[in-house]
């Protein structure tokens, strides 16, 4: 039974590899993003209790769920870029893709830091919304 349900995970995990263009750098990043962003919004809405999700700033089980729903959402995204990449015999359109959304995913995790009352230097903010701005220009090209 082990052995059955290893298999079974190692051939799902190895066909998601293969359909976002494979486990490199920019996927484990995005990931690596999505898990600090998801982090940061359990700590604001657990901790905090300051999350603008909720009416009383708490943790909600359902704006968890959706949350996660999005960042499933956000990795077909990057399986249909890859896709396209694989079609027009390109290799930047995924790239493009995961950049976008990994600034976002990065601005996500500054407004939740502010909502613990961090302050955030202006020149990191800047910086991650220009990153955001040149990936939304590439998708569109």
């Amino acid at each position: 039974m082990k052995e059955t349900v290893c298999a079974a995970i190692g051939a799902a995990v190895g066909v998601g590899s293969w359909l976002v263009g494979g486990f490199d750098m920019s996927v484990m990043a995005l990931m690596l993003c999505m898990g600090v962003d998801y982090a940061t919004g359990l700590i604001v809405a657990g901790v905090f209790h300051s999350s603008p999700k909720t009416k009383g700033g708490g943790l909600d089980s359902r704006v968890g769920w959706k949350g996660l729903a999005r960042k499933f959402v956000t990795l077909l995204i990057v399986v249909m870029a890859n896709l396209a990449d694989l079609l027009l015999e390109v290799h930047y359109i995924r790239d493009a893709v995961i950049a976008a959304f990994c600034a976002n995913e990065c601005i996500s995790v500054l407004e939740n830091a502010g909502l613990m009352g961090i302050r955030i230097p202006r020149v990191l903010t800047a910086a991650l919304e220009k990153l955001g701005e040149e990936g939304e220009h590439a998708e569109e090209t």
